[in-house]
């Protein structure tokens, strides 16, 4: 009986472990996320958040998406939630600061953000913060196609200069913003201001030569990202040309230009013109042949 008590309780301390050894080899198999915030402010207007959510894969990050995160400002409760959001396909999700909150917002010149995710069967729980203080940019023009960039932040209820921010004085385009001349980036001085002569005369704008300015901070420590544009007449106008009506390759069949129907034609003549020499000198061998 005690033999059959003791295999009974062995068995049972073997399915315990086993049991131990299968929860911890799931806890082992959990990755860990990288999560990380970014503030925007566009214009000056409503900020929003950028939350980037990557994990490491053979050495190299890789972005994770369907993950679930909660956005705080400044305390992690109820009454402070940005929003709750969830990472797209390239491991991001944005959120704009709400209404709700805008009493929380105007109480202070610096702002905490929070996010964090409280895991699931894959990832572990993961957290992020990121601190900045209310700053904008305001950007203005001369007759001379002179630039000026000014960097002011919140002090208590003002809106005070900025000496030594680096930002970005460029065009608005498709792909990527061009800098305004040679130089890469600016920086501003004790008054606040940074400025760039334009550079780029032969630029293309819109139909009336319209092209749109921009200065941006871009992933600074204390203000973030931000952003403003203005619009001036300095590109050179586009004018739409259309060629319908003529001969050209994107015209209809009947506008066929003529050194494409040349080619086509010549190409033609000289294949049926070689089909047509060897039947005839097929007929050449087969009457010699009878002869």
């Amino acid at each position: 009986m005690k033999l059959l008590n003791k295999n009974i309780i062995g068995f049972l301390s073997i399915i315990l472990l086993l049991s131990s050894y299968d929860a911890l080899s799931q806890d082992a198999q959990k990755g860990d996320l990288s999560v990380g915030l970014n503030y925007f402010i566009n214009n000056n207007k409503i900020p929003y958040l950028l939350v980037k959510v990557k994990t490491k894969v053979d050495g190299k990050f890789k972005p994770v998406s369907d993950i679930p995160l909660n956005l705080f400002l400044d305390k992690d409760s109820a009454g402070t939630l940005i929003g709750k959001v969830v990472t797209n396909e390239k491991g991001e999700a944005t959120a704009i600061i709400p209404p709700t909150l805008k009493n929380q917002w105007n109480s202070s010149i610096k702002h905490s953000f929070l996010a964090s995710f409280d895991g699931n069967k894959k990832y572990e729980s993961a957290k992020a913060d990121l601190t900045v203080g209310k700053a904008k940019i305001l950007i203005d023009t001369t007759s001379d196609r002179k630039i000026t960039a000014t960097v002011f932040e919140m002090k208590d209820t003002s809106w005070i200069p900025v000496k030594g921010v680096e930002l970005k004085i460029a065009v608005r385009r498709l792909d990527a913003d061009l800098s305004v001349n040679e130089t890469a980036s600016f920086t501003t001085d004790s008054t606040g201001q940074a400025s760039a002569d334009f550079k780029r005369d032969s630029i293309p704008g819109d139909i009336k030569g319209n092209i749109v300015l921009v200065a941006k901070i871009e992933d600074n420590d204390q203000y973030g990202n931000l952003l403003i544009e203005k619009t001036v007449p300095w590109g050179s106008k586009f004018a739409a040309v259309n060629n319908f009506d003529r001969r050209t390759l994107f015209a209809t069949r009947d506008k066929t230009p003529i050194w494409l129907l040349f080619m086509a034609y010549s190409i033609v003549i000289t294949v049926w013109g070689i089909l047509i020499s060897l039947v005839i000198s097929i007929f050449k061998i087969k009457k010699l042949g009878e002869a």
